[in-house]
């Protein structure tokens, strides 16, 4: 007899727009496809908070202000979840569990050996009424790992075929998984360096808006290949894996310091153009070796001038959307955590240390629940 389950997935990535969730099914283990998915943006207020503190390597926030935060992501995250219930017409006892990536503000598993994602998971499973599985990078951390990126063991899970292919992930940050066929051994993955988030960074600053849609103001500039080669010469780039990154050390105060007066003579599409080849170059520099194919999959997907320069600069690969291989791009991230929580209660390993670097796979993520007479809607 088939057995069928059903996991909610939470993600909100470097990008901080908001809560992308999902219900994710199982058919005898075995990822089948999605049954719901919805989106909940972050208010605006927050989003602002969220951006600053991700930005800023050295951020300081008192204790209080930490757990405001805390608590708000956690509400915003409970409500994308009750959201995607909703629209799915399911109920939490239709639902195994929630696995809620939260919303991560540091990420330093070099230096200080952690990671940190907030909005409180008690909260979530509180309002939901669901099992909730959270805190997933930190345990690779423990063993050495680098806890990023997690995604490349759902991507083979999902994506492996026979043929070479690269799994291309463009959130704020943009992270590949090399798949050289079924062999989960030989599956390779790292951040290759920003993804959206300088553009976004730019065209908010110069025209106010969250992203440059279709890629537009990228695509009516010329790429400065002066700056685009001081860029290109910082050291993250050529470092081997296993490596992550995020907006702590590519942001506009990096671009800026790099480039010297060169960002403020030049015109803002020239800008947004050449931020865009940025992270096309460091992309197509980072495909598996032989890979005919590259799956690409997050908002950058969307982003019809950054595909066109990514097929342009890598004319031996066809670039195509995750949607072709049956999972639309902006739901990929979620799926993989729904994917992950299932694992974690399994006791099955969610990293790979091949990936990550850490000494030994194992399960990800820490169990939370409240008793079934204490779900009520939070004050």
């Amino acid at each position: 007899m088939s057995q069928r389950e059903r996991y909610i997935g939470l993600m909100s990535g470097t990008s901080a727009d908001g809560v992308d969730a999902v219900v994710a099914v199982f058919e005898n283990g075995r990822y089948s496809g999605l049954q719901g998915a919805f989106h909940l943006d972050y208010p605006p207020a927050l989003r602002d908070s969220l951006i600053a503190l991700g930005r800023a390597a050295n951020a300081t926030l008192s204790l209080r202000e930490y757990a405001r935060l805390d608590v708000a992501v956690g509400e915003v995250f409970a409500e994308a979840a009750l959201g995607v219930l909703r629209s799915a017409g399911l109920a939490a006892a239709d639902i195994v569990a929630i696995g809620s990536h939260g919303q991560t503000v540091f990420h330093d598993p070099r230096g200080a050996h952690s990671s940190l994602q907030i909005g409180d998971p008690n909260r979530i499973a509180a309002r939901t009424g669901c099992l909730v599985v959270a805190d997933f990078r930190r345990a690779d951390i423990a063993l050495g790992g680098e806890g990023a990126p997690l995604v490349p063991a759902f991507h083979h899970a999902v994506f492996a075929a026979s043929e070479p292919r690269t799994v291309v992930n463009v959130g704020g940050i943009a992270n590949v998984t090399w798949l050289p066929g079924t062999d989960s051994s030989a599956v390779r993955g790292f951040d290759c360096g920003p993804g959206n988030g300088l553009m976004d960074e730019w065209i908010l600053r110069v025209q106010g808006r969250p992203y440059d849609e279709d890629g537009r103001l990228a695509a009516s500039g010329c790429v400065n290949d002066k700056l685009l080669q001081a860029w290109l010469s910082d050291a993250y780039f050529g470092a081997p894996p296993p490596k992550s990154t995020g907006r702590a050390q590519f942001n506009l105060d990096w671009a800026r310091h790099l480039a010297g007066e060169a960002l403020e003579r030049l015109s803002a599409a020239d800008v947004q153009a050449s931020l865009c080849e940025l992270t096309a170059r460091s992309i197509v520099d980072a495909l598996a070796p032989g890979s005919r194919r590259a799956l690409v999959c997050g908002g950058g997907a969307r982003n019809l001038y950054l595909m066109d320069r990514l097929q342009t600069l890598a004319p031996a690969v066809r670039f195509e959307s995750s949607a072709a291989h049956g999972l639309p791009p902006e739901w990929v991230e979620a799926a993989a955590f729904a994917w992950l929580a299932r694992r974690r209660l399994n006791n099955e390993a969610g990293n790979l240390p091949a990936v990550t670097g850490a000494q030994c796979a194992t399960p990800l993520g820490a169990v939370f629940q409240v008793a079934a007479s204490s779900v009520c809607v939070a004050p």
